[in-house]
C-alpha cells in the first residue's frame, strides 16, 4: 500500500472541494465524500481486498462526487471520471487501476448494476445511511439540495419516492446485508408511515370537499390495497432472510463439528494406545460433535411434499400455488390454468400469500428451534468435554502412561 498516493487523493479531492465550493450542495459535499470513503474501506477491510484493487476503490471512494461541482446531476458521474483520470494521469498511475476505479464511480448511477467485488462495495458505501439512523438526516439534506439546484421535479411526491426508493434499493455485499438490513427495515416502516400520513391528510382535506368523489374512494381503495401488497411481501422477504440466516448458523455447526471430528478421528484415537486414560473424554467429545452435526443437517435438510394438486384443490382454493413442493410434479399447462384461477380471484390470491407466509413461519420455528436445541448440545458438549479431560489428566495413574522405552546406544 502506497501511504503518499492515498495521502495525494485525499488532499487533492479536499482541496477541490475548498478551492470550488457549490453553496447547493447540502447532501453531495466533503463530508459525504469522507463517509463514503470511511465505509468503502470498513467494507474492503471485511474482503481482505488487495493493495491494487483498494487502491483503484479508495480512488473512486473519493473522487465519485466531485462531478457536482462543475456539472448536472444527471452527468455528475462522467464528469467525476474525467475529473479523476486526469489527476491519476499526472500521478503515472497504472491503467488498469484507473479503468477499475472509472467502472466503480459508474456503478455508482442510480439504478444500480455492479460488476465484482469491488463496485459492490462502492455502491454499498455510497447508500450506507440507508440501513443507518443517519437516513432521516441525509434525506432531509438530499430534497434540501434538489430544491435549492432547481431539481424540483424530483421533490414531486416526495415520501412515495423515498419509500419505493428504498423498497427497490438492496444491498449488494453481504456484509451490508447482515449489518444494515434491521436498521433499512427500520428506516422502510418510517418512510412507510410518513407516505401513509401524507396521503391520509391529503384524502381528508378532498373528503371535506366531496367525500363521495369516485377519484377519492379509488385512491383510499388503491391505498389500502398497496399497504396489504407491500406488507405480505416484506414479511416474506423477512421469512426468506431469517431462513438464510438458520442455514448460516447451521453450516457454521456443521463445518466446526465436522473438522473437530475428524481430528479426533485421526489424532486423538491414535493416542489411546498410549493414553487409555483419554477414553472416556475422548468418547464424550466425539459424541456431543457428531450429535450436533446430527441436529444441524436435520434442520437444513428439505422436505418435499407430493409435488402434484388436482382441480378440485385449485376450485375449493386448498392448495398453495406459490410454494414449489405443491406444483412440480405438475404439467406447465394445469400450473399455468391453476395461476390464473387464482390470480382472477382476489380472495383466493391473498389468502394463498397469508397462507404462504405461515409456511415459512412453520418452517422457520422447526429450523430455528433444531438450531438452538444444537447450539445447546454443542456448548454442554464443549464444557463437558473439557471438563472430562481436566479430570482425566488430574486423575491418572503412572500406570495409566505406557513408556516408550528407546533401544540403548539410540541417537536422542
Amino acid at each position: 500500500m502506497n501511504d503518499s498516493l492515498y495521502a495525494k487523493i485525499a488532499a487533492h479531492v479536499t482541496h477541490m472541494f475548498e478551492e470550488y465550493p457549490h453553496e447547493h450542495l447540502h447532501y453531495h459535499n466533503l463530508d459525504h465524500t469522507r463517509q463514503v470513503v470511511e465505509r468503502a474501506q470498513e467494507i474492503a477491510a471485511h474482503y481482505q481486498v488487495k493493495d491494487k484493487e483498494m487502491m483503484a476503490l479508495y480512488a473512486a471512494a473519493w473522487f465519485h462526487d466531485t462531478g457536482h461541482l462543475f456539472a448536472d446531476i444527471g452527468v455528475h458521474e462522467e464528469k467525476s471520471i474525467e475529473l479523476m483520470q486526469d489527476f491519476l494521469k499526472d500521478l503515472s498511475m497504472d491503467e488498469d487501476i484507473v479503468a477499475t476505479a472509472s467502472a466503480c464511480i459508474r456503478a455508482t448511477q442510480i439504478p444500480h448494476n455492479p460488476e465484482g467485488l469491488l463496485e459492490e462495495i462502492i455502491c454499498d458505501a455510497d447508500t450506507f445511511h440507508f440501513g443507518t439512523k443517519d437516513f432521516k438526516k441525509t434525506n432531509k439534506l438530499i430534497k434540501k439540495e434538489y430544491l435549492a439546484r432547481g431539481y424540483n421535479t424530483f421533490t414531486i411526491d416526495w415520501e412515495r419516492n423515498t419509500l419505493e426508493l428504498l423498497e427497490r434499493h438492496h444491498f449488494f455485499t453481504s456484509y451490508c446485508q447482515v449489518l444494515l438490513h434491521e436498521g433499512k427495515m427500520e428506516n422502510i416502516e418510517k418512510a412507510r408511515r410518513k407516505y401513509l400520513k401524507a396521503v391520509n391528510q391529503s384524502l381528508n382535506k378532498d373528503n371535506e370537499a366531496n367525500p363521495d368523489d369516485p377519484k377519492i374512494v379509488k385512491a383510499r381503495q388503491s391505498l389500502v390495497a398497496r399497504g396489504i401488497q407491500t406488507m405480505l411481501r416484506l414479511t416474506s422477504e423477512n421469512h426468506l432472510r431469517l431462513s438464510d440466516m438458520a442455514d448460516g448458523k447451521a453450516n457454521i455447526l456443521i463445518s466446526v463439528n465436522s473438522i473437530i471430528i475428524s481430528v479426533i478421528l485421526s489424532v486423538l484415537v491414535r493416542k489411546l494406545e498410549t493414553e487409555p486414560y483419554l477414553t472416556v473424554p475422548t468418547i464424550l467429545f466425539l459424541s456431543f460433535s457428531v450429535a450436533t452435526v446430527v441436529i444441524a443437517i436435520m434442520a437444513t435438510r428439505p422436505k418435499v411434499s407430493e409435488g402434484r394438486f388436482s382441480k378440485a384443490d385449485v376450485m375449493s382454493k386448498r392448495i398453495n400455488l406459490l410454494f414449489f413442493g405443491n406444483f412440480y410434479k405438475s404439467s406447465v399447462e394445469e400450473y399455468e390454468w391453476a395461476m390464473n384461477v387464482m390470480m382472477h380471484d382476489k380472495d383466493y390470491l391473498y389468502n394463498t400469500l397469508v397462507k404462504d407466509i405461515h409456511q415459512l413461519g412453520v418452517v422457520l420455528g422447526r429450523k430455528y428451534k433444531l438450531i438452538r436445541l444444537a447450539y445447546s448440545v454443542f456448548m454442554v458438549g464443549i464444557l463437558i468435554a473439557v471438563l472430562a479431560f481436566t479430570l482425566a489428566v488430574l486423575l491418572k495413574s503412572p500406570a495409566d502412561v505406557t513408556t516408550v522405552r528407546m533401544p540403548s546406544g539410540a541417537p536422542l
